[in-house]
Parts: structure tokens; C-alpha cells; sequence
């Protein structure tokens, strides 16, 4: 039995706070949302978009296949990525115009961590391509 009142979210909560995202302009103040909501981090996967989240007590909630399943590049283009990636932070991509491009750029997941306050992006092969730290979460 707990004694302490760890937070238990759920995959609605998340498509919740998730749903106010339009660019990744919106992005830090999501990311601020679900980290209130007791996610500790979690795995975006490019191919079909389902999104693991982790929490405390090893909790986890998955949301589901967002579209149709993508191809991953097999190399990744790393440069083509950081400048499509700058375009979609500063707002001028949507989220489904996003993903395509990472897809395109052999991007196939970001891990999110709320302690360290950065995203991962990863390869097919598991390389880390780019951390960022998130800005203003």
C-alpha cells in the first residue's frame, strides 16, 4: 500500500494537455503541463506516433497510433533535421508536417526527460542525433 500520494496520470489527461499544442511553439508549456500532471519522461515514436509516458512506481501510460505507419530512413540526415527542426520550434510547421520530416531524416523516436529538461532524438540504429535542452518548461 502507498503511504505517499504519488501522482497517477492517465492517456486522457495526456491527450488533454496534448491537444493544445498547435507548433512547437507550444511545445514547453505542454511539456510543463504533463510534468505537473506526475510524468517523470517519455518515448515519441515517429513511425506511427504512439507516445509511451512514464511516471513514478514505474507507471505507465501509452496513447495510440496517432496515423498511418511511416517509413524511417535507414541514414540519418542530420543537418537537414537541425534546420527543419529550428523551423518547426519557431511555429512555422505544423505537428504531422514535423514528424514526416523526421521520418524523411531517419528520425525514429525523442525521449523527453522532466528531470533533465532535454529531448533525445534518436536514429533507427539507437544514436543519439541531438539533445536539446527545453526552453522555458
Amino acid at each position: 500500500m502507498k503511504t505517499n500520494q504519488e501522482k497517477i496520470f492517465t492517456a486522457v489527461q495526456i491527450q488533454s494537455a496534448h491537444s493544445k499544442v498547435k507548433s512547437g511553439a507550444d511545445f514547453p508549456a505542454y511539456i510543463k503541463a504533463i510534468k505537473e500532471l506526475g510524468v517523470t519522461h517519455y518515448e515519441a515514436y515517429v513511425a506511427d506516433g504512439h507516445i509511451d509516458y512514464h511516471g513514478a512506481d514505474h507507471h505507465t501510460a501509452t496513447t495510440p497510433a496517432k496515423y498511418e505507419t511511416l517509413t524511417i530512413a535507414d541514414t540519418a540526415k542530420i543537418e537537414t533535421f537541425k534546420a527543419e527542426l529550428l523551423a518547426h520550434q519557431q511555429g512555422k510547421t505544423d505537428y504531422l508536417t514535423f514528424i514526416k520530416m523526421c521520418a524523411t531524416c531517419g528520425i525514429e523516436k525523442w525521449e523527453i526527460c522532466m528531470e533533465q529538461m532535454t529531448c533525445t532524438y534518436f536514429d533507427k540504429t539507437g544514436n543519439e542525433i541531438l539533445i536539446e535542452k527545453i526552453p522555458g518548461a
